[in-house]
């Protein structure tokens, strides 16, 4: 029988494969574009490029480029799979360790919510605005983490004290954290935050790659690979996911490591608003609306399986990128948007048939040995 790690890496690679299968068909039948051409000028700024036409008047300059093979686009799919992907690696250590987080887009924005206020409150219009602006920028940093880590905890403690179902609690949760988000701004619209931090967050390239979000992306991705694979604390996590029972009777504290996956899932959705409070600029209590099918979607189809014991944190990102290169490509190939959730929710049951026709044959593999 093949090793665990041996799976994984098999699992990655057809995923990558259908990344690549993906972007050939994007590039194929998306067509092409005239855009506006832009060069670097001598103070560094992008400007626009302008002709002398027949005529003798000054016109734009414009180059044609394939819909989803140019750069601007996909800097644009790398740093919207940012978001999402962080609070992925969060959701696939939940589903890996068996339990499951419908709350993560209300905690998502409840951080959000939370992040906002106090970045408000040092903001050029609050109340502190001549306090340090990297004061400032550090509260609400740590107001918006701590959210996440704080609804995490509560996650986690309800399911472990309670021993009900993570289904019925995060559901609960769910609601009780977007109410208490839409308290917070009575509706409205959270803004005005330090120039400095939204100028840290909001650092691209010349070619509009948003720096920030991909760099915290990947570390996310790193540190949750590590973990998974090589500290004893991610091997606990898969036994837990695997056989509970027989974790509970080799050892390991199971309620420890449940309450564990749901504070690094709170962590991950906190990290993923706090980019999202910088890129963006302002926070309300309906932020991350629809999360909670993206990020379970994203873990599934990066080879979470839903009856835990398997799944990687770099599944997890791969899987973000094939949902939002779905989602990209409904855009980019005119399909109407409303049928968006309808594919991917399909993409989600496809994931879990193959996971379920997979665990079936390795069964019969295993039978067929032990016969």
């Amino acid at each position: 029988m093949p090793s665990p790690l041996r799976l994984v890496r098999f699992q990655e690679n057809g995923l990558l494969l259908v990344i690549v299968a993906l972007g050939v068909l994007l590039t194929v039948f998306s067509g092409s574009v005239r855009v506006p051409l832009f060069t670097t000028g001598p103070d560094g700024a992008r400007q626009r490029v302008f002709t002398t036409g027949a005529n003798g008047e000054r016109e734009a300059a414009t180059i044609e480029r394939n819909k989803f093979l140019n750069l601007q686009n996909l800097a644009q799919l790398a740093k919207d799979t940012s978001f999402v992907a962080i609070m992925a690696v969060g959701m696939s250590l939940v589903i890996i360790a068996g339990g499951i987080d419908l709350s993560v887009g209300a905690i998502y924005a409840l951080a959000s919510v939370l992040g906002a206020l106090v970045f408000h409150h040092f903001g050029p219009e609050g109340a502190a605005a001549a306090t340090s602006t990297w004061l400032g920028c550090l509260l609400g940093a740590g107001a918006c983490v701590g959210a996440g880590l704080l609804c995490g905890l509560v996650n986690g403690g309800l399911i472990v004290a309670l021993r009900v179902h993570p289904f019925i609690i995060t559901l609960g949760t769910m609601a009780m954290l977007r109410g208490v988000a839409f308290v917070a701004t009575r509706g409205q619209s959270i803004g005005g935050f330090p120039a400095a931090f939204r100028d840290f967050v909001r650092h691209e390239t010349g070619n509009g790659l948003s720096l920030v979000p991909l760099a915290a992306m990947l570390a996310v991705a790193l540190a949750g690979g590590i973990y998974l694979s090589r500290l004893a604390a991610g091997r606990r996590v898969y036994a837990v996911g695997g056989n509970e029972l027989a974790a509970r009777f080799s050892g390991i504290q199971v309620e420890r490591v449940k309450l564990g996956v749901y504070l690094l899932s709170g962590l991950a959705a906190g990290v993923a608003a706090l980019l999202s409070l910088g890129y963006y600029g302002a926070a309300t209590s309906g932020d991350g609306q629809g999360y909670e099918l993206n990020v379970i979607a994203a873990a599934v189809v990066g080879g979470a399986s839903l009856t835990g014991g398997r799944g990687s944190a770099l599944g997890a990102v791969l899987g973000a990128l094939i949902i939002q290169m779905i989602a990209s490509g409904i855009v980019i190939l005119g399909i109407d948007q409303n049928y968006s959730q309808i594919i991917i929710g399909g993409v989600v049951i496809a994931a879990v048939v193959l996971d379920n026709l997979n665990t079936w044959l390795a069964r019969r593999r295993l039978a067929a040995k032990a016969g």
